[in-house]
């Protein structure tokens, strides 16, 4: 049976020379692989619609295994996503990470809507490394791996300052950092961000602002964690890095 699904593209590879496998993002039924047979001819209906970022509405054929594509019809091409080399990357790696850390056909429509609001921000000229990193925590949390940021992951006290432990997957206050001397000390401002990030909906985004150094050390602190509690190698993230380094 057809089923009309909105979705957007967050994986396509090649098959034959004419057809694609599609890795969709779907509100309503997760994350999905279909086929779209002769998506690689110019001239095809499916050829515009099946680019990595494009937000449409689909008319697929599910079944136990890999669906099939019938039709699609583009709601946004996420121009400002694709046309811009930096969001393009950001964009990049929260797909992989979205395909890697997210079972197929598990409905999300919460972490769905995230994705796509995330992309839409990018699109409109906010800072896609903070948009990032709000994203990312809330996939690690789908995961089952998200740090603790709402309290001392050792006494559960809430008062600062803090410090941020790999080794406890979390915040240690003032009184629990000898549990680890290697914790990153944060600023002031960064705690309170972690878990805006993890807890705040992408829609009720304002404007955010960090100073550089705490963006930076933010940044590296994602990064260490996921290499230690994530589990997948993302290929995407090489592509990220050497942007960062080109800047």
């Amino acid at each position: 049976m057809l089923e009309k699904i909105e979705g957007v593209v967050i994986r396509t590879r090649d098959y034959g020379e004419t057809h694609k496998i599609v890795t969709l993002f779907t509100r309503e039924k997760g994350k999905i692989g279909v086929m779209a047979r002769g998506a690689k001819k110019p001239k095809s209906r499916t050829a515009s619609v099946t680019q990595p970022f494009i937000h449409g509405m689909y008319l697929i054929q599910i079944g136990s295994g890999l669906g099939s594509m019938s039709q699609g019809e583009m709601i946004s091409s996420l121009r400002g996503v694709r046309e811009d080399i930096v969001n393009t990357a950001y964009a990049s790696y929260i797909a992989e990470l979205t395909d890697k850390l997210i079972e197929e056909k598990q409905p999300d429509p919460f972490l769905y809507e995230q994705f796509l609001q995330t992309l839409q921000w990018m699109s409109e000229g906010k800072d896609p490394n903070i948009l990032t990193m709000m994203y990312e925590l809330k996939m690690f949390k789908k995961a089952g791996f998200a740090p603790i940021v709402d309290q001392c992951v050792n006494c559960g006290g809430t008062d600062g300052p803090f410090s941020f432990s790999m080794d406890e997957g979390g915040l240690l206050c003032y009184r629990c950092k000898q549990r680890d001397p290697g914790a990153y000390g944060l600023p002031d401002p960064l705690p309170k961000l972690l878990r805006l990030f993890l807890h705040m909906d992408a829609k009720r985004l304002g404007q955010i602002s960090m100073k550089e150094q705490n963006k930076k050390l933010l940044r590296q602190i994602m990064d260490e964690y996921y290499d230690r509690y994530g589990g997948y190698f993302i290929k995407s993230k090489k592509f990220l890095n050497q942007l960062d380094l080109f800047s």
